[in-house]
């Protein structure tokens, strides 16, 4: 199988994006989030957040600009 097929790949390529309350964050976290309630999270395959966002179209953009396919989760 070449690597154009390895569906095992595809799957490392995908992020998920969910919607954090601002309240649940740390304080210094709070304080950068401009008085926002909701922001949301990208967060790796294995759990490990790499980003948060003001916005959840934001969070797709940046996702698909590092070439990843994102997946929204509640």
């Amino acid at each position: 199988m070449n690597a154009e097929h390895d569906v095992t790949k595809g799957a490392e390529r995908i992020v998920y994006i969910r919607p954090v309350a601002v309240q649940d964050l740390p304080e210094e976290v709070q304080e950068q989030a401009e008085g926002a309630e909701t922001i949301y999270a990208v967060h790796a395959a294995d759990g490990e957040r790499l980003a948060l966002v003001r916005d959840r179209k934001l969070a797709f953009v940046l996702a698909r600009q590092n070439d990843y396919a994102p997946v929204t989760v509640h």
